[in-house]
């Protein structure tokens, strides 16, 4: 399953998982999966996809996503959390210096890149239980590093994705106790040329920016490669840790 499916890195990732042969479903989570064309185009070609509307800052959304995928199914192997926000208009982008801060940025960042990981992860946490070596793993950024911060600035996106890794870790934790223990990891996936970064990539060698397609499959590579050791951990898309 992947939450953020509409498109950009949640989009491919949908495209690759289709293409491997282990995965009999892949559910595509999103807002409003109809209108995404995309999606519904895959849908008319691989009977696999299934298409969940999901809004990660509505928990009832969540919540009948879970129900509707454990009536299908009941369980899940993989779930990639993909949604996230860095820029809204003028209400929301990155802050340069500490007067930019507005509270109601800060909100959004944290309720779309961390809280809504979390409820997701309460709301499927059943049902990855219930999968084969289950593993949950969100999109995080290196930004979102303390002891990699040498440049400060962007408070609200930094801080949200912190808090994601803290509670990537707490979690590896509680369910590494489990009898078949779910595997968490959060992911960096490299400067990726998306919507999210456009406005952000113009003094970046081009030889650093990834495709959506390329950025997808290496992270699937390294979700594939890490094992219940690494579980809690913070990676970059070559697979080398990231410190905290």
């Amino acid at each position: 399953m992947i939450v953020g499916a509409s498109r950009g890195i949640g989009l491919r990732l949908v495209e690759h998982l289709l293409a491997d042969t282990r995965f009999s479903i892949v559910y595509a989570a999103c807002r409003e999966p109809q209108s995404a064309p995309k999606l519904t185009e895959l849908q008319t070609v691989d009977s696999r996809l299934r298409l969940l509307p999901l809004d990660v800052v509505d928990e009832a959304t969540i919540r009948d996503a879970a129900d509707s995928v454990a009536t299908r199914t009941g369980w899940l192997d993989t779930l990639i959390y993909c949604a996230g926000v860095l820029r809204s208009g003028d209400a929301l982008k990155p802050e340069k210096r500490l007067s930019d801060v507005r509270s109601d940025a800060l909100t959004e960042s944290f309720r779309v890149n961390a809280l809504g990981a979390l409820l997701v992860a309460r709301e499927f946490e059943s049902l990855l239980k219930a999968g084969s070596k289950a593993v949950f793993a969100a999109l995080s950024a290196r930004v979102g590093s303390i002891g990699d911060n040498g440049r400060g600035g962007w408070y609200a996106y930094r801080s949200s994705k912190a808090a994601l890794n803290m509670m990537v870790k707490s979690l590896a934790i509680e369910w590494g106790r489990f009898p078949r223990p779910i595997r968490c990891y959060a992911l960096h996936p490299g400067t990726v040329a998306t919507d999210l970064t456009a406005p952000f990539r113009a003094n970046i060698d081009s030889r650093s920016v990834f495709e959506p397609e390329l950025a997808a499959r290496q992270l699937l590579d390294v979700i594939d490669a890490l094992g219940r050791d690494d579980s809690g951990g913070f990676y970059a898309y070559d697979g080398k840790r990231i410190p905290w």
